[in-house]
Formats: structure tokens, C-alpha cells, sequence
């Protein structure tokens, strides 16, 4: 049975433990970089089962999540309220061959984009914080919500690529 909306949200806040989100988006990027550190091309394209993604598909979709959340944070700034279109990750990994994504090159690309969210998110006032937007399956979400989503998005995956690594 697929995870509802509510469950998929629950489960990727547990990861935070309640923890601010800042230092955790801060620390990202390092230590997916020691996870990957000596790991051969063949390690990191390896699917753990079928249907599931390999390390090489993970960091294609976090560093394109980073992208995607780096346009939401944007978007309620500018305009409160503003909708939030949801997408599909599979589809995404299919349309952006995911499998045939370089990892250095995600790795790049989340470190450089994480950077500049970090430097916006950084900068924000209080107020600025609980500027929303409207998301197509979950509805209202704060800048707040959303970075405390993906800290706890991180986490994820990261614990993702830990477990194909050790197998």
C-alpha cells in the first residue's frame, strides 16, 4: 500500500528529530560526499532491487529536489501564496535518465545549488519564514515547512544510500 501525502510528511519530519533545519542542509552535502568517497562507478550504479534507484539515481534526484525547492523558496517569497505544483519522481528519473547521470556531476550541482538556497534561506527575516505557498497534494506549506522537509528529505536518502553501500 503507497504511502498518503500525510504518512510520506510524518515519516520525512521523524528523520529531523525535531532538529533545526539550517545546520542539517548545511552538513548535506559532506557527508554524502564521505559516503561516496572510494566507491567505484559499478558500487554507486548498482540497484539494490528492481524498481529501486541506485546510489548514482539518488543524487540525480537530490541535486534536481534541490533545484525544484530552490524555486518554491523563491516563488513564496515573491508572492505569498503561490501555488506549489507537485511532480513525479519517477517520472522525473525516467525524462532525466537518472540512471546515466554522472554522480560527480550531481554531487556538483546539489553542493552549488544547497550553497545558494542556504545563502537565501540564511538571509530571511522571521517573517519572511512563514511566507507560504499552496501545494498541489499537501496544501499549505511555509518556507519553514519546506526546509524542515527537506532536511529530513536528506536524511532519507541518505540512509538510502548507506544501506545499498553496505550490501
Amino acid at each position: 500500500m503507497a504511502e498518503t501525502f500525510r504518512q510520506y510528511k510524518q515519516r520525512i519530519l521523524s528523520y529531523t528529530g525535531g532538529r533545526k533545519p539550517l545546520p542539517m542542509l548545511r552538513a548535506a552535502p559532506r557527508r554524502l560526499e564521505s559516503l561516496l568517497r572510494g566507491r567505484s562507478r559499478k558500487q554507486l550504479a548498482r540497484r539494490p532491487a528492481p524498481g529501486k534507484w541506485s546510489v548514482a539515481e539518488i543524487l540525480a534526484h537530490l541535486s534536481e529536489v534541490e533545484i525544484v525547492l530552490g524555486w518554491r523558496f523563491r516563488m513564496m517569497l515573491s508572492q505569498n501564496g503561490s501555488p506549489i505544483q507537485a511532480f513525479d519522481q519517477d517520472l522525473w528519473a525516467k525524462g532525466g535518465q537518472y540512471a546515466h547521470c554522472e554522480v560527480r556531476h550531481s554531487l556538483a550541482l546539489f553542493r552549488a545549488v544547497r550553497e545558494a538556497n542556504l545563502r537565501l534561506l540564511e538571509s530571511l527575516s522571521a517573517k519572511q519564514w512563514k511566507h507560504y505557498g499552496m501545494h498541489s497534494e499537501r496544501g499549505r506549506e511555509s518556507i519553514a515547512d519546506t526546509a524542515d522537509l527537506l532536511a529530513g528529505h536528506d536524511v532519507n536518502h541518505r540512509l538510502q544510500i548507506e544501506n545499498i553501500l553496505k550490501k
